[in-house]
């Protein structure tokens, strides 16, 4: 979650607003001792803030798919 002072919140509010409407990440502004929260009502996407990594896999993808684990594996469970 992001920290911003109430001084920097008034000179990018709107800059801020929409990053918590974009991200769906709550705001925190500090104001001395105290915080204050700006949270978006609805839910976020969650999977829209996944970065593509295509260098995760390594070898090939299909390989992955056809691995079987049934001799690795005993669910036989009580």
């Amino acid at each position: 979650m992001k920290t911003v002072t109430a001084t920097e919140l008034r000179a990018n509010i709107y800059k801020l607003l929409e990053e918590v409407l974009n991200t769906g990440i709550p705001l925190e502004i500090k104001k001395g001792d105290k915080r204050l929260r700006i949270v978006p009502v609805e839910k976020g996407d969650k999977l829209r803030n996944l970065r593509a990594r295509p260098h995760v896999i390594q070898g090939d993808p299909d390989e992955l798919a056809a691995i079987s684990w049934e001799k690795e594996v005993n669910l036989d469970l009580p």
